[in-house]
């Protein structure tokens, strides 16, 4: 996930004249969101003093959780990654189960809503504010995550429902007001509303509109900067209309038509990605030992970051928690879509997400950054400040180093990760709000066409302020989400046990190859 406010700074759109119909627009969008989003964002991310540090108490929520979660399950995700990728391959779902996607489809949909600018960018500001050791505690608040998106997208299952047409509604909309039912029935009802509205806006905004808004950011830069072809108002208008009609025709096929873009697309932007750091590392096999003493070394031991030890344990964990959205409640939502009847299974499966996201994906560009310090000014940088676009240039100049003309490949994965975050948080939005209002086909196909309008505002307004807005809407998701999965916690482990004992037993046995929900 490609976090906002967050990251300070975004890729400015190019080249916007200072008067004019589009600067008046963003003026007065901005101005009238700034002290709204002030005032919740100081709220929501409020920081908790340590000494010369501070951390922010949404970030302590989440990785406290997914502690808390990996010790009630005694590390399942580190003793069921066989279990998992059996899973994903179709062992034990057949193509006949309840459900609309298959649980590749259902990983590769989630994996491609939180991998993006997050990953590359994110990952720079995060080791130049935090030295290489960040990349250390960023890993480990990875592997903790993957207990809490075990939790959740469990939990989205079991209480599913399968309406008359075969599609499906789930998640935090279903199991929210279950959790919360003991407290009174009104009680779960207003988590579950407060919980899609916040998601909604997010999904607007920076699900939708900021993805939209780097893509064309991204793409006039590499056709120019200030003397592209795409640097003007009308040429960014026609960039959004075109992104918008690219997503709306994927999106109009409901999920299963966004499960099938996604499970082509995801493998072969990660391929892409994951290729370019591999040769990079590989080129340098001979740096790697020394790469990783400087995480390990800084990781304990760091020189010059503000907070020490500590400092650098706070900004590795928090662009973990922030890259993979394990705990804010967006995964369980299409996870939910899957063809099974076991729960638990796609419990399984979804714990791969934050070792796909953060330890792999997120390290790779940590350790590229590192092995490729030489060649750039990496190590100026380190302790100090860096916005999301000096995020880009440190990534695309290590790969430069050893991969000239990177920054166009680079370019190219920015747009692929930014178009399949934009097609599935649709999915996400779109079940949020027909939560709210009730499933219909005219509910549905509105819903649809207000999103592509947000693609296409996100292309021509840069909306500042208004994002940091909509970074705080997800986190609000994460505090009513954790608080059900908290209460919840019972109903999974019984999953788990009824799954792994049916397994042991033979009663639950793998689906001959013909029968498997395959992708």
């Amino acid at each position: 996930m490609t976090i906002l406010g967050t990251v300070p700074g975004t890729i400015p759109l190019a080249a916007d004249a200072e008067t004019g119909f589009i600067p008046s627009l963003e003026k007065a969008i901005n101005d009238a969101f700034e002290p709204i989003a002030t005032a919740v964002t100081s709220v929501i991310f409020w920081e908790l003093p340590l000494g010369d540090y501070s951390f922010p108490l949404i970030v302590l929520w989440l990785v406290v959780a997914a502690a808390v979660f990996t010790v009630y399950f005694r590390g399942v995700q580190f003793r069921s990654m066989g279990t998992a990728w059996a899973l994903v391959r179709g062992r034990y779902s057949r193509s006949s189960d309840p459900g609309e996607v298959t649980h590749f489809q259902a990983l590769a949909s989630a994996v491609s809503g939180t991998v993006g600018l997050g990953n590359i960018a994110g990952v720079a500001v995060a080791v130049t504010v935090g030295g290489p050791g960040a990349t250390f505690w960023m890993i480990l608040a990875g592997l903790l995550g993957m207990c809490t998106k075990f939790v959740e997208c469990t939990l989205g299952v079991r209480y599913r429902e399968v309406h008359e047409d075969g599609t499906v509604t789930g998640g935090p909309f279903r199991y929210m007001p279950v959790a919360f039912e003991r407290f009174g029935p009104g009680v779960g009802k207003v988590a579950m509303g407060i919980f899609a509205v916040a998601l909604i806006l997010f999904g607007a905004l920076g699900g939708n509109a900021f993805q939209s808004n780097q893509t064309y950011a991204q793409a006039v830069n590499v056709t120019g900067g200030d003397n592209s072809f795409l640097a003007s108002s009308g040429a960014a208008f026609a960039f959004g209309v075109v992104l918008a009609l690219l997503v709306g025709v994927v999106i109009l096929g409901g999920v299963t038509s966004i499960a099938k873009v996604t499970s082509k697309l995801v493998p072969v932007m990660a391929s892409i990605y994951i290729g370019a750091c591999l040769l990079v590392i590989g080129i340098n096999a001979t740096e790697v030992p020394g790469a990783i003493g400087r995480i390990v070394e800084g990781a304990f031991a760091p020189e010059g970051i503000t907070g020490g030890a500590i400092g650098v344990l706070i900004i590795g964990f928090q662009r973990a928690a922030f890259s993979n959205e394990a705990g804010v409640g967006s995964a369980p939502i299409v996870h939910s879509a899957v063809k099974t009847r076991h729960p638990v299974s796609e419990g399984f499966v979804a714990l791969l997400e934050p070792f796909i996201d953060t330890v792999v994906i997120c390290t790779m560009t940590a350790l590229t950054i590192v092995i490729a310090a030489d060649g750039t000014n990496y190590d100026e940088l380190v302790g100090g400040g860096l916005d999301s676009a000096g995020g880009v240039t440190l990534t695309s100049d290590s790969f430069d180093t050893f991969l000239p003309g990177f920054d166009n490949v680079l370019a190219l994965a920015v747009a692929l990760f930014a178009f399949s975050t934009l097609i599935t948080w649709a999915y996400y939005t779109m079940r949020a709000w027909t939560s709210l209002v009730g499933k219909s086909t005219f509910n549905e196909t509105f819903f649809k066409v207000v999103f592509c309008l947000f693609t296409v505002l996100g292309a021509v307004v840069d909306l500042g302020s208004v994002l940091s807005f909509a970074d705080a809407m997800l986190f609000v998701c994460a505090i009513f989400n954790l608080l059900a999965c908290y209460l919840l916690l019972p109903k999974v482990r019984e999953e788990m046990r009824s799954f792994l004992d049916g397994i042991r037993s033979g009663e639950i046995s793998e689906v001959p190859v013909e029968e498997r929900a395959t992708t």
